[in-house]
């Protein structure tokens, strides 16, 4: 199947994963429509993913997440510019870690409503467009999905409801042919949590490496469903 002309949406898609991700998509001749909570920041990244792969096909939105009029209000702008919606990338996510005694119920709601109610209004703002295009809805959980540490019962709670969330869903729509997965991916060379990418990470997953598996999952067969996706760095620094 190809990408080409192939509309995809993808939230927090201004930097990190789903930066990559929307590279990739344009790279193989598609469109994409890109999110973020500042404007400033989704139109800096639109002219960046157009500079990189010399297609233009892509639409700066603001939006956020944690509220569903913003994202029924994005997925109207993509329908009223392209007319459909194929492909959905739940990308949008942050972390709060300390210990249970320091984490604070703002920390706590900010978490839980960006990484999991945000994509529970990602479906709700997109399912029927997916209906018509019988199109593909994936999720970024985590490999914090089902390995706990200590320092991540924010976190932690948060993916591992994505997962569990996004396999309930892809149960749920199949039957409008939608595929749904999740991608959980470890260690990644991204900003996530104040981090700064450098020659250091060399050994992480690298966000073209999440783009490259977005598209290999959309082109496959559509008989064929890779519904839960745990991706490791291939060779971690030694303890």
């Amino acid at each position: 199947m190809s990408m080409k002309d192939k509309i995809a949406y993808i939230t927090g898609g201004s930097k990190g994963i789903g930066f990559g991700i929307a590279e990739a998509i344009l790279k193989e001749g598609g469109k994409v429509a890109i999110t973020s909570r500042s404007m400033t920041s989704a139109e800096k990244a639109a002219q960046d993913l157009k500079d990189k792969t010399g297609n233009e096909a892509v639409l700066a939105i603001e939006a956020d997440v944690r509220d569903l009029n913003s994202q029924m209000e994005a997925v109207k702008k993509i329908t009223d510019s392209w007319g459909r919606i194929d492909v959905v990338v739940a990308n949008a996510g942050l972390g709060h870690f300390g210990s249970i005694e320091d984490l604070s119920l703002e920390q706590w709601n900010e978490t839980i409503d960006t990484n999991l109610t945000g994509v529970f209004t990602t479906i709700k703002s997109t399912v029927e467009a997916l209906k018509k295009s019988k199109g593909f809805f994936i999720t970024i959980s985590s490999l914090a999905g089902t390995n706990f540490f200590a320092g991540g019962a924010a976190y932690n709670a948060s993916k591992f409801g994505l997962t569990g969330f996004t396999q309930a869903v892809m149960l749920d729509l199949r039957k409008y042919g939608i595929r749904v997965s999740t991608i959980m991916p470890g260690s990644v060379a991204t900003y996530f949590n104040g981090h700064t990418p450098g020659s250091n990470d060399d050994w992480k997953i690298q966000i073209e490496d999440i783009g490259e598996m977005v598209v290999s999952l959309v082109k496959l067969n559509p008989r064929t469903l890779p519904s839960k996706i745990e991706v490791r760095p291939s060779m971690p620094p030694s303890a």
